[in-house]
């Protein structure tokens, strides 16, 4: 993923007003951030539990989400998978996260959601070296394949909330 500014961030921002983009907190330690290892940029609102963000890159440019998570998903304990990194070992913190459509379709109450891992630590997930399963395992090929899915679904994502036909 390309190194973003705050500007660049809140003008990403596709189902939010403009005034509420730049009310928006910015992710902590955003200074910090390993861009070559991010597939998107996700955090939480420190103020509102059930608020989150995303920024997927896309090929028309960054695309910014507004999240929210359902209480039930947050107050369940049922062991979920992560509908982006498809990870495995930490199905504990997965969300169901919905979106309201960008433009008219969201003015008119549309949205989208999805499973995501409540952190939004799906980067760092698909990273993870996965155990040899036999003779002859690419665990570096694997890794690779997550990174591009995880992308991929990222991004198939933005481009639904955008009202792309994907």
């Amino acid at each position: 993923m390309e190194s973003l500014t705050p500007q660049q961030i809140r003008e990403s921002f596709v189902n939010c007003s403009r005034a509420d983009a730049e009310e928006l907190p910015l992710p902590p330690g955003m200074h910090e951030v390993d861009w070559s290892r991010r597939e998107y940029l996700g955090w939480r609102d420190p103020r509102l539990p059930q608020r989150g963000y995303v920024v997927v890159p896309t090929a028309d440019g960054p695309v910014g989400i507004v999240l929210k998570a359902s209480e039930a998903s947050m107050r369940s304990h049922a062991p979920s998978m992560c509908g982006w990194c498809q990870d495995v070992h930490f199905t504990r913190d997965v969300y169901f996260w919905s979106a309201r459509r960008a433009g008219q379709a969201g003015r008119n109450g549309d949205t989208v959601g999805t499973l995501v891992c409540g952190g939004f630590e799906c980067s760092e997930n698909v990273r993870r070296t996965p155990p040899p399963q036999y003779v002859g395992f690419d665990p570096d090929r694997v890794v690779e394949d997550r990174i591009a899915g995880l992308a991929e679904r990222a991004g198939r994502f933005a481009a639904t909330v955008v009202g792309a036909r994907i």
